[in-house]
């Protein structure tokens, strides 16, 4: 967690947990069950800046009503039975390293804590997949992945505190995904646990069938909502034998753009290909212009030929050498500064979305127009991070100073920015999800769609106890 609750200040104050029947059921089961204060408040909460100040005080965001810890697929169905007859909310929770909100359990719910569903195997070395429990952390299984000659390849920014489950919960991108793809491209197969407590399994036989609607997708992005996924099938790759990097300044933030459009389009795609504008160069790279990093990695063959048309795509910045590379490398899962900058009254975040090529540059220019007009903003900045062949996620970050209600602040900072996105045609989020950050503003995104995601919601889900509020589903928007 990105800070901690000061001694003794949730050992008072805790409203009761869950009630005695429906604990007594669960522990008739065997399931691991807390009502410690302490358990239940970080349960109540994940990494999402707008809790760093409450924590800080020593306020408790959420009381879930008990902290659940489930050791199997069917102590998980236990749980959603039980939940599901006393009509009780039930957040299923990873590392619990979302900054949406995502994962925050409510009042009175249970927080199921999966992470010791740990489990890692079968490999199948023949076809390249690997199953594993949702509850793995990052760097456990790529260790045993590793061990056989295999990566999966999936390094989001939160690597050392996220889980699979996580991942998949919220269709999350790693560092990487330009090579090895999103996790929505890496799953092969779920096992999912409904709301009745019913367990489903899907997917699992082959990279594409033409057998109906892709079920195993229904429930990738769906963050808890429509059903707890206990385990998946994930698609590995062999482990790079070569690896080559470069990086290049460009005049513009635009011009940047433009050289990655003309790499990923002529069917080039680098592990890395990340461009930082004006301001983001400076702060990360002590760089002037827009900088542009580009890391390849795998077969030797294959790497030099995309290095080739990079070098040939970029002949309109300047070539300034590796090192930024690995200075990108040797800080890039650093997110230590953000709990000391709220802390010393800062409203910081990010804002991560997605959009087609043509409107890239210009959506970047509205948002930074919106938010620079706010008294409030000290610095708004931007960077690309994934590219596709029809468009890119950009990646915005802004520092403002409230005068008075640091939520308020918060609060408009993202209903201006949203609005200008989407606007100009870009999607509500590339990879962080929706949570109950964004659940407000999941109708307009979805349009007339949403409709159709409220009927899946009420099929799956008809008592409402699955993760209620995300998605803009079962509960009032935050």
């Amino acid at each position: 967690m990105p800070n901690d609750y000061p001694s003794g200040s949730t050992e008072s104050g805790a409203p009761d947990a869950l009630d005695h029947a429906i604990l007594s059921a669960l522990r008739e089961r065997g399931i691991d069950v807390s009502t410690v204060a302490l358990d239940r408040a970080e349960h109540g909460r994940d990494w999402w800046p707008l809790s760093i100040p409450m924590v800080e005080s020593g306020c408790v965001p959420h009381w879930p009503g008990a902290v659940v810890r489930a050791n199997s697929i069917d102590e998980i169905s236990a749980v959603l039975r039980i939940a599901s007859e006393h009509r009780i909310a039930v957040t299923a929770q990873g590392g619990r390293s979302g900054v949406e909100g995502g994962a925050v359990a409510p009042d009175g719910a249970i927080a199921l804590d999966l992470t010791a569903m740990d489990a890692i195997g079968p490999l199948d070395e023949v076809s390249g997949t690997v199953r594993v429990e949702a509850g793995v952390f990052g760097p456990d299984l790529e260790r045993f992945v590793n061990a056989h000659g295999w990566t999966v390849g999936h390094f989001p920014q939160s690597f050392e505190l996220a889980t699979v489950g996580g991942w998949l919960a919220c269709r999350g991108a790693g560092q990487f995904s330009n090579r090895y793809g999103k996790i929505e491209d890496i799953v092969r197969g779920l096992t999912v646990v409904l709301a009745s407590g019913d367990i489903a399994e899907l997917g699992g036989r082959g990279p594409r069938q033409a057998v109906g609607p892709d079920l195993v997708q229904l429930f990738v992005g769906s963050e808890g909502s429509l059903g707890v996924i206990a385990s998946a099938t994930l698609a590995l790759h062999r482990r790079p034998d070569a690896e080559l990097r470069a990086a290049y300044s460009f005049a513009s933030f635009g011009k940047g753009l433009e050289a990655c459009r003309r790499i990923v389009q002529r069917g080039a795609h680098p592990a890395v290909l990340r461009l930082y504008d004006a301001t983001e160069s400076r702060r990360s790279f002590d760089a002037t212009g827009c900088v542009l990093i580009v890391l390849e990695e795998g077969d030797g063959a294959l790497v030099e030929a995309v290095m080739a048309i990079v070098t040939d795509e970029c002949r309109t910045g300047e070539n300034i050498g590796p090192a930024h590379v690995e200075r990108w490398l040797e800080h890039r899962n650093d997110v230590s500064a953000l709990a000391p900058l709220w802390n010393q009254g800062l409203v910081v975040d990010t804002i991560e979305v997605g959009g087609p090529w043509s409107v890239l540059d210009v959506m970047n220019d509205h948002v930074h127009e919106v938010l620079g007009a706010l008294p409030e903003i000290i610095v708004v900045s931007t960077h690309q991070s994934h590219a596709y062949s029809d468009g890119a996620c950009l990646y915005f970050t802004f520092a403002a100073k409230a005068e008075g209600d640091s939520t308020s602040l918060y609060r408009r900072i993202w209903d201006m920015a949203t609005a200008a996105v989407l606007e100009d045609g870009g999607s509500l989020s590339h990879h962080h999800g929706v949570g109950r950050n964004r659940a407000r503003f999941v109708p307009a995104a979805l349009g007339s769609g949403f409709p159709v995601l409220e009927s899946l919601k009420s099929t799956l889900d008809p008592r409402n106890i699955l993760n209620p509020g995300v998605l803009g589903l079962g509960g009032p928007a935050w």
